[in-house]
C-alpha cells in the first residue's frame, strides 16, 4: 500500500499474504478501500519482507534476553553461595557487602537497587547489559537503602528528594570509588551506584580498540598546539576514557592542563581537574572562562551543552589553546549539525575545529567459546562487504563469561578531519549527507563499516554490531 493511501486513509497493513489485512480508520468509503487492490501483488511482497525483518529482530532479542536470563543465574548462584544460600535471614550488612563483591569480580560497572512489588531487585551491568541478580525480600528493603546511605554519606531521613553520595571501598589491591544516586519511585526508592576502579590506570589509545590508521591521525591531531577535537557519543560509550587516554599521551611536566568535569571520574597525575557545581555558579561556561586566565596549554571540557560554552571553547581553540571537549550527535558529520544549531557560525567552526571523533561500544567475544560458522549469502550483503569471509564467529556461552558469550568491550570509532574539502562545505552551507558523501571520498568509514571490520577480524559478532550500530 502506498505511503501516501495510508496517510489518507489512517491505515496500516496488519498481516501480509495473498489476502491484505487492514486496519482503517471507521470514515473510510468502500472506494476507498476498494482501490487498494491496485498495489495488493507489490504490497504483499513487501509486507512478507518486513514481516521477516520484524521476526528476525524479535529472536535477536528473545536470544540476547535468553543469554541476560542465564548470566544473571549464574551471578545468582555465586552470590547466594557467598552468603550462605539464603537471604532470608541475612543482615542488610552482609548482603550489600556480598554484592559489592560480586560487582567487583564480575567487572560491573553499575549496580542496580530497583524497588518492585514483590521486593528489591538487585541488578547488575556487565559489558553495557544489565542483569537481574537477585531479589530481595520487600520487609528488608528499607534496611538496605539505609545501609547503602549511610555508606554514602546520604540522609537517611530524607525520602522525597533525590540524593547523591560518594564511597570508596578496597578490593584485592584496587580502590573503586562509587557515586551513589538514590530516586524517589511509587514502590520505594531506587539506588544506583556507578562503581570507578581508581586505580587499575588509564588506558593508553593503542588499547581501546581504534584502528591503527586513524588513530596515527588521531595521535597527529592532538599534539598539535592549538585547535579543538570533539568527541561524540552517548553515555556510557567510552567518550570519557578516550579523552583521558588523549590527555595521557600529551600529559607532559611542560603542559599546563585543566579539565572542567562534572563529575571528575579519574584522578590524572600532573593534571589540574574541576569538579562542575552549577549550585554555587561552577558551571562550564564560567570556569573555562575563569581557567583562560590560568595561562593553560590544554583545556579539556566535560561537555558542550550551550552556544555560550561553545563560543568559549572556540575563541581557546582560535587563541593558542589545545581544547577537547564532548557533545551529542550520533555521528561524527551529525556533530555539524549540532553547533549550527547552536548558532556556532560555520566559520568559527572551521576556523577552531580540527576533528569529530564518534565512538561506540561494542562487547567482544568470549575466545573461550565464540563458535565460527560460514555466513550466508543474505548476510555477506547485509555486511556490504566485497568478499564472502570464509568464516565469522557467534556468541556462545561459558562458565569465563557468565554464559554470555561476550567478554569485555572495545570501542569503534568514526574519525572525521576537518579538511580543506569538509571546511569548503561547511562554509557553503552544504547537507550532511553531502558532508558525509566528501568525507568518504576522502577516506573516512562509517562507524557501521568499522564495526564490520571487528566482526571479520574475529572480535565481535553480527548480531552485536547490528544491535549497536544500525540506526
Amino acid at each position: 500500500m502506498p505511503s501516501s493511501n495510508a496517510i489518507r486513509m489512517d491505515g496500516f497493513i496488519l498481516s501480509p499474504g495473498k489476502t491484505f489485512k487492514v486496519f482503517s480508520a471507521p470514515s473510510q468509503n468502500d472506494e476507498e478501500l476498494q482501490g487498494m487492490n491496485e498495489s495488493a501483488e507489490k504490497g504483499a511482497a513487501l509486507a512478507e519482507k518486513v514481516e521477516d525483518t520484524i521476526q528476525q529482530r524479535l529472536e535477536k532479542e528473545l536470544l540476547l534476553e535468553q543469554r541476560a536470563s542465564a548470566a544473571g543465574e549464574t551471578l545468582r548462584q555465586k552470590l547466594l553461595k557467598q552468603i550462605g544460600g539464603s537471604v532470608e535471614n541475612i543482615q542488610p550488612v552482609v548482603l550489600v557487602s556480598a554484592i559489592f563483591d560480586l560487582a567487583v569480580t564480575s567487572r560491573a560497572t553499575d549496580i542496580h537497587f530497583d524497588p518492585s512489588e514483590s521486593g528489591m531487585v538487585a541488578r547488575l551491568r556487565i559489558d553495557g547489559m544489565l542483569h537481574d541478580v537477585l531479589t530481595i525480600p520487600k520487609r528488608i528493603q528499607p534496611n538496605i537503602v539505609a545501609r547503602v546511605k549511610v555508606l554514602g554519606e546520604m540522609d537517611i531521613s530524607e525520602t522525597r528528594r533525590p540524593q547523591d553520595g560518594h564511597i570508596s571501598m578496597t578490593s584485592g589491591n584496587n580502590r573503586f570509588d562509587l557515586r551513589v544516586s538514590a530516586l524517589p519511585t511509587f514502590r520505594g526508592e531506587k539506588l544506583t551506584l556507578r562503581l570507578l576502579d581508581s586505580t587499575s590506570g588509564i588506558p593508553k589509545l593503542e588499547e581501546l580498540g581504534m584502528e591503527y590508521s586513524d588513530r596515527v591521525i588521531f595521535e597527529d591531531i592532538i599534539t598539535k598546539p592549538q585547535g579543538m577535537t570533539l568527541v561524540t557519543g552517548p553515555t556510557g560509550s567510552g567518550k570519557t576514557t578516550t579523552l583521558y587516554a588523549a590527555l595521557e599521551r600529551i600529559n607532559y611536566r611542560t603542559y599546563n592542563i585543566i579539565t572542567l568535569e562534572d563529575p571528575v571520574e579519574y584522578q590524572l597525575k600532573g593534571v589540574n581537574q574541576v569538579q562542575i557545581n552549577p549550585a554555587i555558579d561552577l558551571t562550564f561556561a564560567s570556569t573555562l572562562r575563569a581557567s583562560l586566565r590560568q595561562d593553560p596549554d590544554t583545556i579539556l571540557v566535560g561537555e558542550v551543552r550551550d552556544l555560550e560554552t561553545a563560543a568559549i571553547a572556540i575563541r581557546a581553540a582560535m587563541t593558542g589553546h589545545r581544547v577537547f571537549s564532548t557533545i551529542h550527535a550520533n555521528t561524527a558529520p551529525d556533530a555539524i549539525n549540532t553547533l549550527v544549531n547552536m548558532n556556532v557560525r560555520p566559520f568559527l567552526i572551521t576556523s577552531s575545529l580540527l576533528c569529530i571523533l564518534a565512538q561506540r561500544l561494542v562487547r567482544k567475544l568470549c575466545t573461550q567459546c565464540r563458535e565460527p560458522y560460514e555466513p550466508e549469502p543474505e548476510l555477506v550483503k547485509e555486511l556490504e562487504v566485497k568478499e564472502k569471509p570464509e568464516k565469522l564467529y557467534r556468541a556462545s556461552g561459558c562458565d569465563a563469561c557468565n554464559k554470555t558469550g561476550y567478554l569485555g568491550r572495545t570501542a569503534v570509532y568514526e574519525l572525521l578531519r576537518l579538511t580543506p574539502s569538509i571546511k569548503r562545505a561547511i562554509i557553503d552551507g552544504r547537507s550532511i549527507e553531502q558532508i558525509v558523501k566528501t568525507a568518504h571520498s576522502e577516506g573516512m568509514k562509517s562507524l557501521f563499516e568499522k564495526g564490520v571490520n571487528k566482526i571479520l577480524e574475529g572480535t565481535t559478532s553480527v548480531d552485536e554490531v547490528f544491535r549497536v550500530l544500525r540506526f
